[in-house]
């Protein structure tokens, strides 16, 4: 339908009149500004993903902080931060050496994105929520002494490094907060996830969004959980072999 016509006050000009209806949600403006500042940065990280993240921050209470581990350059950071600013304003814990990994040297050689993080945090307006640990995620949980409400794993992946995250981080997580880990289709994300998050039935609500996994942890899952988790799995694995493809053509385009 064409929308009536109103004179404009500064030209004389006709504007279109705004129908009732068509407003954009101010949320999800915030949203999609989200994902502009998002975009301008390098990373792995779809939309899809970075709007489950911006959920994610944007619903935390306060019962305790939101943890990332691997920031790279503030791709997850600013959705996370600009979840958290439009919810609870929840701190956010960006831990990250800076210096890279055995995955991303293996593209590019020896980096230093802490300085681009900085950058990128601050133009997108959540360097007053952020706070960066330049640390290895071991050293940073050893003094680590508050509850986390959110923690988004996406550090190294080899099995030995992700297990080390998750046990060294999910005894901080509160009952009833969320723990989610990027590339979860990977062998090390995978085996860890399997053997930890699955199959002891610490979890519920298991489910995937693009590579990431999401499990919200509990005292323990009742067996009607635990059997939701296992379909949610079993499922995702009919699914691999083409977003493996996706996950390896992303990280090609990268390092061209």
């Amino acid at each position: 339908m064409i929308s009536p016509l109103r004179p404009s006050a500064a030209t004389g000009s006709t504007l279109p009149t705004p129908q009732p209806g068509n407003e954009q949600d101010p949320a999800s403006l915030d949203a999609e500004e989200a994902r502009r500042l998002a975009d301008a940065v390098e990373g792995w990280l779809t939309p899809e993903e970075g709007r489950l993240l911006y959920n994610l921050a944007k619903t935390c209470t306060g019962q305790g902080v939101i943890v990332e581990i691997g920031s790279w350059k503030g791709k997850s950071t600013i959705w996370l931060g600009r979840g958290s600013k439009a919810g609870g304003r929840v701190p956010i814990y960006a831990i990250d050496p800076h210096t890279g990994s055995a995955e991303t040297w293996q593209m590019f050689g020896e980096v230093w994105t802490f300085d681009e993080f900085l950058a990128n945090i601050q133009t997108a307006d959540v360097a007053g929520l952020v706070i960066p640990l330049r640390q290895m995620s071991e050293e940073a949980a050893r003094s680590f002494d508050k509850a986390v409400e959110l923690i988004f794993i996406d550090g190294a992946h080899e099995y030995a490094t992700v297990r080390l995250d998750f046990e060294l981080w999910f005894p901080k997580v509160i009952a009833g907060g969320i723990m989610a880990f990027h590339d979860a289709d990977a062998p090390g994300p995978r085996a860890v996830i399997e053997e930890f998050v699955v199959k002891p039935g610490r979890f519920r609500h298991c489910r995937f969004v693009h590579s990431i996994l999401v499990a919200q942890k509990v005292q323990r899952a009742s067996p009607a959980d635990r059997f939701r988790n296992r379909c949610s799995l079993l499922s995702r694995r009919r699914q691999v072999p083409a977003l493996v493809r996706g996950i390896a053509r992303r990280i090609g385009e990268c390092g061209t």
